[in-house]
């Protein structure tokens, strides 16, 4: 089980790193105007999102496959799962405003990516706490 729980730490560490840079891709794509710099941009929030997705599915599925193992007790466990959830939908989130950019539909400003960008690390500091104080 420690294994379980070691890979589930690794995957979700790569799967935060990935959320934080998304939206830090999102800001300068938002600030830009020439054709070959938007190409790039959105060539690298493309290669992100496909290279972190499968691996938000794994933090996800062995996070599940640690909770049947070790059982479902706790009210800070109900809080975390709800956490996740949030970030499973953040993480859809930005695969749709990635295909707004590429289609060229984008109205949001690079300060409103700006404030979107620190969402994943609010959910990041109560989840660590939650986890580490499980205090209820």
């Amino acid at each position: 089980m420690l294994v379980l729980k070691s890979l589930h730490i690794i995957f979700v560490v790569s799967w935060f790193a990935g959320l934080f840079y998304l939206p830090r891709i999102f800001v300068n794509h938002a600030m830009v105007t020439d054709a070959a710099t938007i190409e790039r941009l959105g060539m690298m929030e493309r290669k992100l999102y496909r290279f972190v997705t499968p691996i938000g599915i794994l933090a996800v599925v062995l996070g599940l496959w640690l909770w049947f193992g070790y059982g479902f007790a706790g009210g800070w466990l109900h809080a975390k799962t709800a956490l996740v959830v949030l970030l499973i939908v953040y993480h859809l989130y930005c695969g749709k405003l990635m295909r707004d950019f590429a289609a060229g539909r984008n109205t949001r400003s690079h300060v409103w990516y700006r404030v979107f960008n620190e969402i994943p690390v609010l959910v990041l500091f109560v989840v660590v706490f939650l986890v580490v104080l499980k205090p209820f």
